[in-house]
């Protein structure tokens, strides 16, 4: 669990002495007042035009120094500021990196980027203030009322009056402004995914003629976002001119009721000009509270979204293992009962997606042998990619369990049970690099052989063409690769571990029947022992698997080799009658 204490422990040093040089400053500032009284009711009073020199110089320095603390002070803030914000920035990278899917899906891409910038953007600037106004404004206001209460009691009750009537209406726009900042945040997060599929989908955008729509879609949002940002710059701009007109109000007021004490004798011109410097020192400093207060309201709504993220229980991702003892020993009948040939054991398998009512797999019991290649086809939507997708624990299962090797998944530490499973998915994923930085994602350690190797029997023979071969350079998501060769450079990536268990989920569609052809053959011979599960749609590439699981809308409805589907299994007999009796073939 994330601990705010904890997190801010390393900067403990900086913390203190950034606002304690700022205290420090605070108190020189607060002692012009009194050198101006000296100057004017000693020096100029008296005409000792030395003396005056003499304390116009101690002004002089006490400003030099109040500048150097003021310079240590900022430099402590920004140090503690920007170290903190890169390191929570790393930090959540991290907890992203451990969500489960079905939490990355629910919160959304968008809005996951929007956190990592604008909202650690926001937590930065709001400790940066913090550190530097937070003790420094409330000390200047309360040190002038009390220094003026020395100097002249008497003027000084206009400060008891102001301060606690610029202090309720400070908090009150804080209170009112807070809400309104953490929907700023939403809208923002609204706006980028907009921004993001627009990017994503610009061809399907174009090719349907629906660039008015989107442009009207993104206006209407971006209008909702204007109007609560103007909302709160208009709460927010009611600050300074308040502020100004009671603080002005105050030093009329002072200048009013010590004046005619002035022109008596009864208080010197050297305290009026005091007590006005200091109605103006607490003027400077609640600006100055009003806008940090502000700057904390933004802070504090991103800070919350950040937390939140930081918070999330990724149990799923990271098990706690001793409280997992107890769940392993429940589960040693089953391990003991495991056969040493059978790799792979779903065991009454149901899964329902989060906040969906139908489950996506219901009550799946199979077994998968050692060097079986297991083929499972269906309809768009019939769980084949959510039922691959529970073997690395990418999602965890609702019901039932799922042993390999005889072992729960859910008792295997996550990298060591993906180092056994090595899956090229659906949507092919490449990094912007080059193709040996690619394949190094599936074995950071491996040998040029190895990745020649790995590649050979993805049928990947277009990289030996190239002029750069594996240094070429892939452009962002492998856009300068054909759909087919970004395939074969995934199989290749996945072949490179040498995984117990192979997953194909869908990744030889780009594929002509030629390369197919040979891919499948390549995979009967390879040198090391592997269990693959093929997932397919298509009849072709999973009939010659040990075994064919036949999945429609999450339920087994048919399973055995290809012929007997083809007599037992409607739903097959239909899509492969589909697939090749109605071509002719």
């Amino acid at each position: 669990m994330f601990s705010r204490t904890k997190f801010f422990s390393k900067y403990r040093k900086e913390i203190i002495l950034g606002p304690f040089f700022k205290l420090l400053e605070a108190i020189f500032e607060l002692c012009i007042p009194l050198v101006c009284i000296r100057i004017i009711d000693i020096g100029i009073r008296q005409s000792r035009h030395q003396y005056v020199i003499m304390m116009a110089a101690f002004m002089i320095v006490l400003g030099m120094i109040g500048f150097g603390c003021a310079v240590v002070a900022q430099y402590y803030a920004a140090s503690v500021a920007t170290s903190f914000s890169t390191d929570l920035r790393h930090l959540l990278f991290e907890k992203i990196g451990m969500l489960r899917l079905e939490q990355i899906q629910k919160l959304e891409s968008a809005t996951l980027i929007t956190r990592m910038t604008s909202d650690i953007n926001q937590v930065q600037t709001g400790i940066n203030l913090t550190l530097r106004l937070l003790l420094r404004s409330p000390f200047i206001v309360f040190g002038a009322a009390i220094m003026a209460f020395l100097v002249e009691p008497k003027g000084a009750v206009v400060f008891v009056i102001v301060i606690p009537i610029l202090a309720l209406i400070i908090f009150t726009i804080l209170l009112i402004s807070m809400p309104v900042y953490q929907k700023i945040q939403k809208k923002m997060d609204a706006v980028m995914i907009l921004t993001r599929e627009n990017l994503a989908g610009a061809r399907v955008i174009r090719a349907f003629h629906n660039e008015k729509k989107e442009i009207e879609t993104y206006t209407s949002t971006q209008e909702e976002l204007t109007k609560i940002q103007t909302f709160a710059n208009k709460i927010s701009a009611l600050l300074n001119p308040i502020t100004i007109a009671i603080i002005n109000l105050a030093i009329l007021i002072i200048l009013w009721k010590l004046g005619k004490l002035a022109e008596a004798g009864l208080v010197t011109g050297g305290v009026l000009i005091a007590l006005v410097n200091y109605m103006s020192q607490i003027l400077v400093e609640l600006v100055k509270l009003a806008n940090l207060m502000i700057s904390i309201s933004k802070a504090m709504a991103s800070g919350k979204r950040i937390e939140s993220i930081l918070c999330l229980d990724t149990v799923g991702e990271t098990a706690d293992f001793e409280k997992e003892k107890t769940l392993e020993a429940k589960n040693q009948e089953s391990v003991d009962a495991s056969s040493d040939d059978e790799i792979i054991s779903f065991q009454d398998v149901s899964f329902c997606y989060p906040e969906v009512l139908v489950p996506a797999l219901k009550s799946i019991t199979l077994s998968v042998n050692r060097k079986e290649t297991l083929g499972l086809i269906g309809g768009t939507g019939s769980g084949k990619t959510t039922l691959v997708n529970l073997l690395p624990k990418l999602f965890c299962v609702s019901e039932g369990a799922i042993m390999i090797q005889g072992k729960n998944v859910n008792h295997y530490e996550p990298n060591i049970l993906r180092k056994k499973i090595a899956m090229v998915t659906q949507d092919i994923v490449l990094f912007t690099g080059t193709i040996r930085e690619n394949l190094l994602w599936g074995k950071p350690d491996a040998t040029q052989e190895e990745m020649w190797e790995a590649l050979e029997i993805a049928q990947a023979h277009f990289v030996k063409e190239k002029e750069e071969q594996l240094d070429l350079y892939l452009q962002k998501g492998g856009k300068n690769l054909s759909g087919g060769q970004r395939q074969r450079l995934a199989i290749a990536r996945a072949l490179i571990s040498k995984p117990e268990i192979l997953v194909l989920d869908d990744s030889s569609s780009a594929l002509d029947n030629l390369t197919d052809t040979a891919f499948r053959k390549a995979l009967q011979q390879l040198p090391w022992e592997v269990t693959v599960i093929m997932v397919s749609q298509r009849t072709a590439a999973v009939m010659h698997a040990s075994k064919i699981v036949v999945l429609e809308d999450g339920e087994m409805i048919g399973m055995g080799k290809h012929d007997e589907l083809l007599t037992n299994c409607q739903l097959y007999k239909e899509i492969h009658e589909s697939q090749f009796v109605a071509a002719g073939e």
